[in-house]
């Protein structure tokens, strides 16, 4: 069976409030989300007290890299401080990975999840130019550096960094993931609420590579189309995805999935979705 997790919550205030949630739903894991002031990096170098909570509720975690995470950055300064998170987060990360060998899934890695940051782009009467695009030798050096990193860094911790499709990968981006899947130790994380927002062009793309598919966020959501924007994050069975089958193909990759909806109201109803089709280990049990 799938294992199921959640991300951290706007509406719990502590690490202890999202693990009780965690726990009483069900769920097996906690995506750490490091967009959060409660787990920035210093706090995610307290692995002694990470460790001590979550196994007290029997649970293990994964973790998201800041959104902004730009190691492609045309600054120095600022592209080396992106590359020392990414040190540090995965030396935190395997400290964790005893939390995962005890509660999760052995066969399946521990995940650092990452975003591509699309970079700036200057508007011209005809176009859009991307800056990564434009000085794309430069782009790919960054990546070329981050892979090499990665692989001194995590060693043979069972560990990878899976990259997210999140408002449709550009052209550039494409050819850097390709790269970067060549190692072991990178993956691809789909988003299946991201990629319905924007009609699915990701698909293609993912699909191609299913080989490499690592972990998913799982959220119901609607096309863009007859004047409305897509939508995504919503709770299963509040929008227009085939949810049995994407988690088909994740239980066929060995994938790990976090239910990625922004309520607890939203999660406790996708939770429900699940269990009503037979979608969970206790599936004949209703949460309480």
């Amino acid at each position: 069976m799938i294992q199921f997790g959640m991300p951290t919550l706007i509406e719990n205030n502590t690490l202890e409030d999202n693990l009780r949630l965690c726990k009483r739903l069900g769920l097996r894991f906690v995506e750490l989300n490091m967009n959060f002031p409660e787990y920035q990096l210093h706090r995610l170098e307290q692995t002694d007290e990470l460790y001590r909570a979550a196994d007290e509720a029997g649970l293990y975690y994964t973790i998201h890299l800041d959104e902004n995470l730009n190691i492609a950055e045309f600054n120095p300064l600022v592209a080396d401080a992106y590359l020392e998170t990414v040190r540090r987060t995965v030396e935190a990360a395997k400290k964790l990975i005893p939390l995962r060998d005890r509660y999760g899934e052995k066969s399946q890695p521990l995940i650092v999840n990452m975003h591509m940051n699309h970079g700036i782009y200057v508007t011209l009467p005809d176009r859009k130019v991307g800056m990564y695009d434009r000085n794309f030798e430069a782009y790919f050096d960054a990546f070329v550096k981050l892979r090499a990193l990665c692989e001194e860094w995590i060693g043979d911790a069972d560990l990878v960094v899976s990259i997210e499709n999140t408002d449709g990968f550009r052209g550039y981006e494409k050819k850097v993931i390709d790269y970067l899947l060549e190692s072991p130790r990178f993956g691809l994380t789909w988003d299946i609420g991201h990629s319905k927002a924007i009609g699915e062009t990701d698909v293609p793309f993912l699909m191609e590579r299913a080989d490499k598919l690592r972990h998913f966020h799982i959220h119901d959501g609607t096309a863009e189309g007859g004047g409305r924007k897509g939508s995504n994050h919503l709770a299963l069975g509040d929008g227009e995805i085939g949810i049995e089958e994407r988690l088909s193909l994740a239980e066929k990759k060995n994938a790990r999935c976090v239910l990625e909806t922004k309520t607890v109201a939203a999660l406790e109803q996708s939770v429900d979705y699940l269990r009503d089709r037979g979608i969970w280990p206790d599936s004949a049990q209703k949460r309480t």
